[in-house]
C-alpha cells in the first residue's frame, strides 16, 4: 500500500530482520523488514509520532477515543497535510494484543467493523486493512487515480462502434434471425424496433459488434446446413 516505515518493539526474536520465517514472511517486502526500526518500547517508538491509532477489536470503557477504521483513516489523511505530521499505527501480538497500557500512549483506538461474532483479525490482515483504508483516504485527499493506468493506450476494441456500424450489424442480425426461423419477414410485427432499441441502450463497442456478427454467420450457416439436410 505505499508505506515503508516499520518499527518493531522488542520483537522475539534479536536478529529478527535476518530470520529466516520472517523474510519468507514478508514475502517480497524485504527491503521494509531490512529498514525496519527496532525500538525497546512503545514509549521510543511513539517518541517521534503526533497522531497514533491503536488497532483493537475489544471494545475500552477507559482510554482514547474510539473511531472506526474508516474515520481512522480520513484523519490520519488531513493530519498528514502538516508537512511536520507522523502518524503511527500501532498493534499488539497476535496473541495478546495491545494492554491498556499501550492504548494510554495512543491518541485514539481504531475499530474494524468486522463481524460481531468473530471480530478478532489476525495482525497481518488487521494491519492490510488499515493500510489500504490509509492509502484511499490520502489518494482521494490528493485527487489521486485510484484505478491501474494504461499510460495512454487505447484498446481500439473498446471504442463505440459508430451508427453505420451498427446499422450493418442489425441488418445481418435480421436475416439471421429469418434463417433460424425466428423472425417472419412477412409479419415482424414489433420485434426489429424492439431489438434495435435494445442494442442502441447496450451502446455496443467495436468488438461486440465484430463478435455479434460473427454469431449472425454462424446462425446462418447453421441454418443452411439443416436446411440441406432436409431437402437430401
Amino acid at each position: 500500500m505505499g508505506f515503508k516505515e516499520l518499527c518493531l518493539v522488542t520483537p522475539k526474536f534479536d536478529n529478527i530482520i535476518e530470520h529466516e520465517e520472517a523474510i519468507a514472511l514478508a514475502s517480497g517486502a524485504t527491503d521494509i523488514l531490512s529498514q525496519a526500526h527496532i525500538v525497546p518500547s512503545l514509549e521510543a517508538a511513539l517518541a517521534p509520532v503526533s497522531l497514533s491509532f491503536a488497532l483493537s477489536a475489544r471494545p475500552r470503557h477507559l482510554g482514547p477515543p474510539p473511531l472506526d477504521i474508516r474515520q481512522s483513516a480520513n484523519l490520519a489523511a488531513t493530519h498528514l497535510e502538516s508537512p511536520s505530521a507522523k502518524v503511527a499505527v500501532v498493534l499488539g501480538t497476535e496473541r495478546t494484543g495491545l494492554s491498556n497500557q499501550h492504548l494510554e500512549l495512543c491518541h485514539t483506538v481504531c475499530h474494524i467493523p468486522a463481524n460481531p461474532e468473530y471480530s478478532s483479525l489476525n495482525v497481518a490482515q488487521a494491519l492490510q486493512l488499515a493500510a489500504w483504508e490509509m492509502r484511499y483516504a490520502l489518494l482521494s485527499r490528493l485527487e489521486c487515480a485510484t484505478l491501474p493506468s494504461t499510460n495512454g493506450k487505447v484498446d481500439p476494441g473498446s471504442l463505440a462502434a459508430t451508427t453505420g456500424t451498427v446499422s450493418e450489424f442489425l441488418t445481418h442480425w435480421e436475416q439471421a434471425l429469418i434463417a433460424v426461423d425466428f423472425l417472419d419477414p412477412e409479419h415482424p410485427k414489433k420485434l426489429l424496433v424492439r431489438m434495435r432499441q435494445l442494442f442502441s441502450r447496450s451502446r455496443l463497442s467495436v468488438d461486440e459488434v465484430a463478435m455479434l456478427r460473427g454469431l449472425c454467420t454462424a446462425m446462418i450457416k447453421t441454418a443452411a446446413k439443416a436446411a440441406s439436410r432436409t431437402h437430401s
